[in-house]
Protein backbone atom coordinates (compact mmCIF):
# COMPACT_ATOMS: atom_id res chain seq x y z
CA UNK A 1 0.00 0.00 0.00
CA UNK A 2 1.21 3.31 -1.02
CA UNK A 3 0.44 6.42 1.40
CA UNK A 4 -0.27 9.74 -0.08
CA UNK A 5 3.51 11.17 0.54
CA UNK A 6 4.43 13.09 -2.09
CA UNK A 7 6.83 11.37 -4.44
CA UNK A 8 8.24 14.41 -6.09
CA UNK A 9 9.39 17.98 -5.02
CA UNK A 10 7.42 20.31 -6.95
CA UNK A 11 8.35 23.52 -5.24
CA UNK A 12 5.73 25.33 -7.23
CA UNK A 13 2.48 23.40 -6.84
CA UNK A 14 0.91 25.18 -4.05
CA UNK A 15 -2.44 22.90 -3.78
CA UNK A 16 0.03 20.12 -2.53
CA UNK A 17 -0.10 19.30 1.41
CA UNK A 18 3.49 18.13 1.05
CA UNK A 19 4.49 21.51 -1.13
CA UNK A 20 2.90 23.98 1.39
CA UNK A 21 4.49 22.36 4.47
CA UNK A 22 7.57 22.39 2.89
CA UNK A 23 7.84 25.89 2.44
CA UNK A 24 6.34 26.51 5.64
CA UNK A 25 8.87 24.41 7.62
CA UNK A 26 11.58 25.89 5.65
CA UNK A 27 10.69 29.14 6.33
CA UNK A 28 10.27 28.59 10.15
CA UNK A 29 13.73 27.52 10.21
CA UNK A 30 15.24 30.26 8.33
CA UNK A 31 13.28 32.54 10.36
CA UNK A 32 14.81 30.34 13.73
CA UNK A 33 17.79 30.21 12.44
CA UNK A 34 18.01 34.10 11.60
CA UNK A 35 17.44 35.15 15.04
CA UNK A 36 19.71 32.77 16.82
CA UNK A 37 22.68 34.21 14.87
CA UNK A 38 21.06 37.67 14.81
CA UNK A 39 23.25 39.01 17.48
CA UNK A 40 26.42 38.16 15.83
CA UNK A 41 26.52 41.51 13.61
CA UNK A 42 26.28 43.97 16.02
CA UNK A 43 28.58 42.05 18.51
CA UNK A 44 30.96 44.81 18.47
CA UNK A 45 28.09 47.36 19.58
CA UNK A 46 27.11 44.48 22.73
CA UNK A 47 30.66 44.31 23.48
CA UNK A 48 30.71 47.98 23.89
CA UNK A 49 27.69 48.29 25.28
CA UNK A 50 27.65 46.19 27.93
CA UNK A 51 30.91 46.17 28.36
CA UNK A 52 31.77 42.27 28.09
CA UNK A 53 34.96 40.99 28.38
CA UNK A 54 36.96 38.90 25.69
CA UNK A 55 36.13 35.80 27.66
CA UNK A 56 32.05 36.40 27.96
CA UNK A 57 32.30 36.72 24.34
CA UNK A 58 33.77 33.88 23.77
CA UNK A 59 31.19 32.10 26.19
CA UNK A 60 28.48 33.35 24.63
CA UNK A 61 28.96 31.75 21.11
CA UNK A 62 29.91 28.58 23.21
CA UNK A 63 26.72 28.77 25.34
CA UNK A 64 24.33 29.40 21.94
CA UNK A 65 25.34 26.29 20.56
CA UNK A 66 25.15 24.53 23.77
CA UNK A 67 21.71 24.96 24.42
CA UNK A 68 20.73 23.54 21.37
CA UNK A 69 21.80 20.03 22.49
CA UNK A 70 19.54 19.99 25.08
CA UNK A 71 16.66 21.48 23.13
CA UNK A 72 17.44 18.82 20.36
CA UNK A 73 17.31 15.58 21.87
CA UNK A 74 14.46 16.53 23.70
CA UNK A 75 12.56 17.87 20.59
CA UNK A 76 12.81 14.78 18.44
CA UNK A 77 10.86 12.62 21.04
CA UNK A 78 8.23 15.42 21.46
CA UNK A 79 7.66 15.20 17.74
CA UNK A 80 7.04 11.59 17.88
CA UNK A 81 4.34 11.79 20.76
CA UNK A 82 2.32 14.98 19.49
CA UNK A 83 3.25 15.70 15.80
CA UNK A 84 5.77 18.41 14.33
CA UNK A 85 2.96 21.18 14.13
CA UNK A 86 2.17 21.33 17.72
CA UNK A 87 5.90 21.36 18.95
CA UNK A 88 7.13 23.35 16.09
CA UNK A 89 4.27 26.41 17.09
CA UNK A 90 5.37 25.72 20.91
CA UNK A 91 8.84 25.74 19.88
CA UNK A 92 8.27 29.24 17.80
CA UNK A 93 6.12 30.90 20.94
CA UNK A 94 8.79 29.70 24.03
CA UNK A 95 11.75 30.79 21.90
CA UNK A 96 10.65 33.81 20.63
CA UNK A 97 10.82 34.95 24.34
CA UNK A 98 14.52 35.38 24.97
CA UNK A 99 15.20 36.34 21.34
CA UNK A 100 13.07 39.87 22.61
CA UNK A 101 14.94 39.39 26.05
CA UNK A 102 18.28 39.83 24.82
CA UNK A 103 17.57 43.15 23.65
CA UNK A 104 16.20 44.38 26.90
CA UNK A 105 19.58 43.42 28.39
CA UNK A 106 21.32 45.42 30.60
CA UNK A 107 24.12 43.16 32.36
CA UNK A 108 26.48 40.89 30.61
CA UNK A 109 25.12 37.76 32.80
CA UNK A 110 21.52 38.61 31.28
CA UNK A 111 22.61 38.43 28.02
CA UNK A 112 24.69 35.19 28.22
CA UNK A 113 21.63 33.51 29.77
CA UNK A 114 19.26 34.94 27.35
CA UNK A 115 22.43 33.46 24.66
CA UNK A 116 21.86 30.26 26.20
CA UNK A 117 17.82 30.13 25.49
CA UNK A 118 18.40 31.28 22.51
CA UNK A 119 20.04 28.44 21.36
CA UNK A 120 16.50 26.24 21.92
CA UNK A 121 15.57 27.71 19.10
CA UNK A 122 17.87 25.92 17.35
CA UNK A 123 15.94 22.61 17.69
CA UNK A 124 14.14 23.81 15.00
CA UNK A 125 16.02 22.19 12.83
CA UNK A 126 14.64 18.83 13.76
CA UNK A 127 11.42 19.31 13.39
CA UNK A 128 12.07 20.60 10.18
CA UNK A 129 13.84 17.25 9.16
CA UNK A 130 10.70 15.29 10.80
CA UNK A 131 8.33 17.05 9.04
CA UNK A 132 9.55 16.49 5.57
CA UNK A 133 10.53 12.71 5.89
CA UNK A 134 6.71 12.42 6.79
CA UNK A 135 5.77 14.26 3.97
CA UNK A 136 7.74 12.83 1.30
CA UNK A 137 8.43 9.67 -0.07
CA UNK A 138 11.40 7.11 0.03
CA UNK A 139 12.23 7.85 -3.32
CA UNK A 140 12.53 11.87 -2.74
CA UNK A 141 12.67 12.16 1.10
CA UNK A 142 16.66 12.90 0.92
CA UNK A 143 16.50 15.90 -1.57
CA UNK A 144 13.16 17.07 0.53
CA UNK A 145 15.38 17.47 3.83
CA UNK A 146 18.51 18.82 2.18
CA UNK A 147 16.81 21.26 0.48
CA UNK A 148 14.31 22.38 3.73
CA UNK A 149 17.17 22.34 5.81
CA UNK A 150 19.74 24.27 3.55
CA UNK A 151 17.18 26.90 2.93
CA UNK A 152 17.28 27.29 6.51
CA UNK A 153 20.53 27.30 7.13
CA UNK A 154 20.50 30.14 5.04
CA UNK A 155 18.87 32.19 7.80
CA UNK A 156 22.40 31.84 9.89
CA UNK A 157 23.82 33.81 6.92
CA UNK A 158 21.64 35.89 5.72
CA UNK A 159 21.31 38.12 9.01
CA UNK A 160 24.95 39.33 8.14
CA UNK A 161 22.91 41.84 5.71
CA UNK A 162 19.10 41.50 6.97
CA UNK A 163 19.76 42.37 10.88
CA UNK A 164 21.99 45.70 9.60
CA UNK A 165 19.11 46.24 7.48
CA UNK A 166 16.39 46.36 10.04
CA UNK A 167 18.70 48.30 11.90
CA UNK A 168 19.32 50.70 9.96
CA UNK A 169 15.46 51.24 9.77
CA UNK A 170 15.60 51.70 13.20
CA UNK A 171 17.38 54.64 13.06
CA UNK A 172 15.01 56.06 10.61
CA UNK A 173 12.05 55.69 12.87
CA UNK A 174 14.54 58.03 15.18
CA UNK A 175 15.94 55.43 17.89
CA UNK A 176 19.49 56.23 18.89
CA UNK A 177 22.28 53.56 16.63
CA UNK A 178 23.98 52.45 19.98
CA UNK A 179 20.05 50.98 20.77
CA UNK A 180 19.56 49.97 17.09
CA UNK A 181 20.93 46.37 17.79
CA UNK A 182 17.88 46.02 20.61
CA UNK A 183 15.34 46.51 18.50
CA UNK A 184 16.51 44.63 15.62
CA UNK A 185 16.40 41.52 17.94
CA UNK A 186 13.01 42.80 19.23
CA UNK A 187 11.93 42.47 16.11
CA UNK A 188 13.02 38.73 15.25
CA UNK A 189 11.58 37.79 18.00
CA UNK A 190 7.98 39.39 17.31
CA UNK A 191 8.54 37.61 14.01
CA UNK A 192 8.88 34.27 15.51
CA UNK A 193 5.82 35.02 17.30
CA UNK A 194 3.83 35.22 13.64
CA UNK A 195 5.26 32.39 12.14
CA UNK A 196 3.85 30.61 15.25
CA UNK A 197 0.20 31.30 13.83
CA UNK A 198 0.94 30.19 10.38
CA UNK A 199 2.13 27.40 11.47
CA UNK A 200 -0.65 26.19 13.54
CA UNK A 201 -3.05 27.09 11.30
CA UNK A 202 -1.73 26.23 7.61
CA UNK A 203 0.52 23.32 7.91
CA UNK A 204 -0.89 19.39 9.66
CA UNK A 205 1.04 16.37 10.86
CA UNK A 206 1.05 14.22 7.90
CA UNK A 207 -0.56 13.90 4.99
CA UNK A 208 -3.35 11.44 6.36
CA UNK A 209 -4.27 14.36 9.19
CA UNK A 210 -2.64 15.42 12.04
CA UNK A 211 -1.29 12.77 15.13
CA UNK A 212 -4.93 13.94 17.38
CA UNK A 213 -7.35 12.84 14.53
CA UNK A 214 -5.36 9.96 13.49
CA UNK A 215 -5.69 8.66 16.99
CA UNK A 216 -9.20 9.19 17.41
CA UNK A 217 -9.76 7.37 14.24
CA UNK A 218 -7.54 4.36 15.60
CA UNK A 219 -4.25 4.96 13.61
CA UNK A 220 -1.25 5.66 15.01
CA UNK A 221 1.28 6.96 13.07
CA UNK A 222 3.76 6.91 16.38
CA UNK A 223 3.53 4.77 19.46
CA UNK A 224 2.26 7.66 22.07
CA UNK A 225 4.21 5.49 24.92
CA UNK A 226 6.97 4.31 22.89
CA UNK A 227 9.57 3.13 25.89
CA UNK A 228 10.70 0.32 23.87
CA UNK A 229 11.35 1.68 21.20
CA UNK A 230 13.49 4.91 23.03
CA UNK A 231 14.90 1.77 24.25
CA UNK A 232 15.69 0.09 20.90
CA UNK A 233 16.92 3.20 19.34
CA UNK A 234 19.13 4.44 22.00
CA UNK A 235 20.96 1.05 21.54
CA UNK A 236 21.08 1.03 18.01
CA UNK A 237 24.75 1.98 17.13
CA UNK A 238 23.80 3.56 14.02
CA UNK A 239 22.73 6.17 15.82
CA UNK A 240 25.17 7.33 17.39
CA UNK A 241 28.02 7.26 14.35
CA UNK A 242 25.81 9.41 12.51
CA UNK A 243 25.89 11.39 15.91
CA UNK A 244 29.46 11.30 15.24
CA UNK A 245 29.35 12.03 11.93
CA UNK A 246 26.69 15.35 11.95
CA UNK A 247 29.24 16.61 14.42
CA UNK A 248 31.83 16.49 12.08
CA UNK A 249 29.73 18.33 9.35
CA UNK A 250 27.23 20.59 10.57
CA UNK A 251 29.16 20.64 14.11
CA UNK A 252 32.15 21.54 11.89
CA UNK A 253 30.95 24.52 9.58
CA UNK A 254 28.87 26.03 12.70
CA UNK A 255 32.75 26.88 14.67
CA UNK A 256 34.42 27.14 10.87
CA UNK A 257 31.28 29.53 9.89
CA UNK A 258 31.67 31.65 13.97
CA UNK A 259 36.07 31.48 13.69
CA UNK A 260 36.21 32.37 9.71
CA UNK A 261 36.15 36.10 9.96
CA UNK A 262 39.33 36.47 12.43
CA UNK A 263 41.11 33.39 11.04
CA UNK A 264 40.88 35.21 7.47
CA UNK A 265 41.25 38.92 9.18
CA UNK A 266 44.86 37.20 11.18
CA UNK A 267 46.30 34.89 8.29
CA UNK A 268 45.62 36.91 5.35
CA UNK A 269 45.83 40.68 6.15
CA UNK A 270 42.27 42.20 5.00
CA UNK A 271 39.55 44.40 6.08
CA UNK A 272 36.76 43.02 8.04
CA UNK A 273 34.52 43.28 6.03
CA UNK A 274 36.26 41.46 3.64
CA UNK A 275 36.47 38.84 5.29
CA UNK A 276 32.72 39.08 6.34
CA UNK A 277 31.71 38.51 2.61
CA UNK A 278 34.18 35.61 2.11
CA UNK A 279 31.91 34.19 5.22
CA UNK A 280 28.63 35.27 4.05
CA UNK A 281 29.35 33.53 0.60
CA UNK A 282 30.37 30.08 2.08
CA UNK A 283 27.22 30.24 4.47
CA UNK A 284 24.89 31.07 1.00
CA UNK A 285 26.02 28.18 -0.68
CA UNK A 286 23.40 26.11 1.67
CA UNK A 287 21.29 27.59 -1.26
CA UNK A 288 22.47 24.55 -3.40
CA UNK A 289 25.01 22.31 -1.95
CA UNK A 290 23.25 20.97 1.06
CA UNK A 291 20.28 19.70 -1.53
CA UNK A 292 22.79 18.14 -3.78
CA UNK A 293 24.12 16.14 -0.90
CA UNK A 294 20.74 15.03 -0.24
CA UNK A 295 19.39 14.16 -4.20
CA UNK A 296 22.88 12.42 -4.60
CA UNK A 297 21.74 10.55 -1.61
CA UNK A 298 18.27 9.38 -3.09
CA UNK A 299 20.36 8.68 -6.47
CA UNK A 300 22.82 6.34 -4.65
CA UNK A 301 19.77 4.98 -2.67
CA UNK A 302 18.24 4.21 -6.21
CA UNK A 303 21.06 2.90 -7.50
CA UNK A 304 23.04 0.77 -4.79
CA UNK A 305 19.91 0.74 -2.01
CA UNK A 306 20.30 1.72 1.19
CA UNK A 307 24.46 0.87 0.99
CA UNK A 308 24.47 3.48 -1.00
CA UNK A 309 23.41 5.92 0.68
CA UNK A 310 26.27 5.04 3.38
CA UNK A 311 29.03 4.97 0.99
CA UNK A 312 28.18 8.65 -0.47
CA UNK A 313 28.05 10.43 2.72
CA UNK A 314 31.26 8.52 3.74
CA UNK A 315 32.84 9.65 0.89
CA UNK A 316 31.52 13.26 1.40
CA UNK A 317 32.96 13.64 4.85
CA UNK A 318 35.87 12.39 3.62
CA UNK A 319 36.64 14.86 1.13
CA UNK A 320 35.58 17.33 3.58
CA UNK A 321 38.22 16.45 6.00
CA UNK A 322 40.81 16.84 3.15
CA UNK A 323 39.89 20.08 1.85
CA UNK A 324 39.49 21.28 5.24
CA UNK A 325 43.37 20.05 5.76
CA UNK A 326 44.50 21.75 2.81
CA UNK A 327 42.77 24.77 3.47
CA UNK A 328 44.74 24.82 7.33
CA UNK A 329 48.17 25.04 5.30
CA UNK A 330 47.41 27.56 3.14
CA UNK A 331 49.09 31.31 2.84
CA UNK A 332 47.76 32.73 -0.35
CA UNK A 333 44.09 34.33 -0.22
CA UNK A 334 42.90 33.03 -3.65
CA UNK A 335 44.07 29.53 -3.40
CA UNK A 336 42.68 29.90 0.20
CA UNK A 337 38.95 30.78 -1.31
CA UNK A 338 39.48 27.95 -3.92
CA UNK A 339 39.84 25.63 -0.70
CA UNK A 340 37.12 26.89 1.06
CA UNK A 341 34.79 26.91 -0.97
CA UNK A 342 35.44 23.28 -1.97
CA UNK A 343 35.17 22.53 2.09
CA UNK A 344 32.16 24.17 2.08
CA UNK A 345 30.27 22.39 -0.76
CA UNK A 346 31.56 18.91 0.71
CA UNK A 347 30.99 20.00 4.31
CA UNK A 348 27.06 20.64 3.59
CA UNK A 349 26.63 17.90 0.61
CA UNK A 350 27.94 15.66 3.89
CA UNK A 351 24.90 17.21 6.14
CA UNK A 352 22.47 16.56 3.09
CA UNK A 353 23.64 13.11 2.87
CA UNK A 354 23.23 12.67 6.56
CA UNK A 355 19.82 13.16 6.29
CA UNK A 356 19.16 11.14 3.31
CA UNK A 357 19.88 7.84 5.43
CA UNK A 358 18.37 9.04 8.83
CA UNK A 359 14.62 8.24 7.82
CA UNK A 360 15.83 4.42 7.24
CA UNK A 361 17.16 3.94 10.25
CA UNK A 362 13.88 3.59 12.45
CA UNK A 363 10.80 4.32 10.87
CA UNK A 364 8.82 4.40 14.13
CA UNK A 365 11.06 6.68 15.91
CA UNK A 366 12.49 9.01 12.99
CA UNK A 367 11.91 12.18 15.71
CA UNK A 368 14.17 10.73 18.72
CA UNK A 369 16.66 9.56 15.64
CA UNK A 370 16.41 13.06 14.48
CA UNK A 371 16.96 14.98 17.31
CA UNK A 372 19.54 12.33 18.72
CA UNK A 373 21.52 13.22 15.36
CA UNK A 374 20.88 16.85 15.40
CA UNK A 375 22.26 17.36 18.53
CA UNK A 376 25.61 15.73 17.50
CA UNK A 377 25.74 18.43 15.06
CA UNK A 378 25.76 21.12 18.42
CA UNK A 379 28.12 18.73 20.24
CA UNK A 380 30.44 18.81 17.68
CA UNK A 381 30.46 22.52 17.38
CA UNK A 382 31.01 22.98 21.21
CA UNK A 383 33.58 20.88 21.13
CA UNK A 384 35.30 21.92 18.31
CA UNK A 385 34.91 25.91 19.44
CA UNK A 386 36.58 24.79 23.05
CA UNK A 387 39.28 23.42 21.07
CA UNK A 388 40.18 26.17 19.03
CA UNK A 389 39.44 28.84 22.03
CA UNK A 390 41.69 26.75 24.34
CA UNK A 391 44.41 26.60 21.62
CA UNK A 392 44.26 30.59 20.19
CA UNK A 393 43.83 31.59 24.05
CA UNK A 394 47.14 30.56 24.65
CA UNK A 395 49.16 31.24 21.87
CA UNK A 396 48.15 34.97 22.29
CA UNK A 397 48.75 34.66 25.96
CA UNK A 398 52.88 33.27 24.95
CA UNK A 399 52.66 36.44 22.19
CA UNK A 400 51.69 39.03 24.36
CA UNK A 401 53.46 37.72 27.21
CA UNK A 402 57.09 37.89 25.09
CA UNK A 403 56.20 41.08 23.34
CA UNK A 404 55.66 43.01 26.56
CA UNK A 405 57.08 46.52 26.60
CA UNK A 406 56.66 46.47 22.99
CA UNK A 407 54.41 49.12 20.91
CA UNK A 408 50.69 48.36 20.38
CA UNK A 409 50.94 47.39 17.29
CA UNK A 410 53.59 45.27 17.55
CA UNK A 411 52.14 43.41 20.49
CA UNK A 412 48.57 43.30 18.35
CA UNK A 413 50.40 41.99 15.07
CA UNK A 414 52.32 38.96 17.72
CA UNK A 415 48.77 38.04 18.62
CA UNK A 416 47.34 38.21 15.60
CA UNK A 417 49.89 35.86 14.42
CA UNK A 418 49.64 33.22 17.32
CA UNK A 419 46.26 33.35 16.46
CA UNK A 420 46.40 32.55 13.07
CA UNK A 421 48.81 29.76 13.69
CA UNK A 422 47.18 28.39 16.58
CA UNK A 423 43.76 27.71 14.62
CA UNK A 424 45.69 26.82 11.46
CA UNK A 425 46.75 23.73 13.77
CA UNK A 426 43.43 23.54 14.96
CA UNK A 427 41.73 23.27 11.84
CA UNK A 428 44.45 20.80 11.09
CA UNK A 429 43.51 18.79 13.93
CA UNK A 430 39.84 18.56 13.10
CA UNK A 431 40.58 17.95 9.28
CA UNK A 432 42.01 14.51 10.67
CA UNK A 433 39.51 13.86 12.79
CA UNK A 434 36.54 14.22 9.84
CA UNK A 435 38.36 11.59 7.92
CA UNK A 436 37.98 9.20 10.72
CA UNK A 437 34.49 9.72 10.91
CA UNK A 438 34.32 9.21 7.04
CA UNK A 439 35.78 5.37 7.85
CA UNK A 440 33.49 4.90 11.02
CA UNK A 441 30.66 5.88 8.99
CA UNK A 442 31.08 2.80 6.71
CA UNK A 443 30.14 0.72 9.88
CA UNK A 444 26.51 1.56 9.21
CA UNK A 445 24.79 -1.42 8.11
CA UNK A 446 21.13 -2.58 6.98
CA UNK A 447 19.55 -5.84 7.45
CA UNK A 448 18.57 -7.86 4.36
CA UNK A 449 15.01 -6.93 5.49
CA UNK A 450 15.08 -3.34 5.55
CA UNK A 451 16.67 -3.61 2.24
CA UNK A 452 14.21 -5.33 0.06
CA UNK A 453 11.49 -3.40 2.30
CA UNK A 454 12.35 -0.20 0.69
CA UNK A 455 13.28 -1.54 -2.37
CA UNK A 456 9.97 -3.02 -2.94
CA UNK A 457 8.32 0.81 -1.94
CA UNK A 458 10.70 2.33 -4.24
CA UNK A 459 9.60 -0.50 -6.88
CA UNK A 460 5.56 0.37 -6.04
CA UNK A 461 6.38 4.12 -6.16
CA UNK A 462 8.28 4.02 -9.55
CA UNK A 463 4.92 2.07 -10.88
CA UNK A 464 2.36 4.59 -9.54
CA UNK A 465 4.15 7.14 -10.64
CA UNK A 466 4.78 5.99 -14.06
CA UNK A 467 0.65 5.57 -14.57
CA UNK A 468 0.57 9.43 -13.95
Amino acid sequence: MISSKATKLELLNFKSLPTRTFWITSIAFFLCFFAWFGIVPFMPDVVKDLGLSPDQKWNSIILAVTGTVFARLLIGKLCDTHGPRLVYTALLLTGAIPVILIGMSQTPLQFLICRFFIGFIGASFVITQVHTSLMFAPNVVGTANATSAGWGNLGGGANRLGMPIIASIVVSFGIAETDSWRYSMIIAGIICLLMAFIYYHFTQDTPEGNYKELRAAGIKPMHKKSDAATKEVLKDYRVWILFIVYASCFGVELTIYGTMDDYLQNTFHIDRITAGNIVLSFAMMNIFARTLGGFFGDKFGKLKGLRGRVMLLSMLLALEGTMLIFFSNINILALAIVFLVAFSLTVQMAEGATFSVVPFINKKAIGLISGIVGAGGNVGAFLAAILLKSKSATAEKIAIEANQGSSIDIIDRAQATASSLAVSDGYLVIGGLIILSAVASLAIKFSTKDEKEIATEMQMILEVTSTK
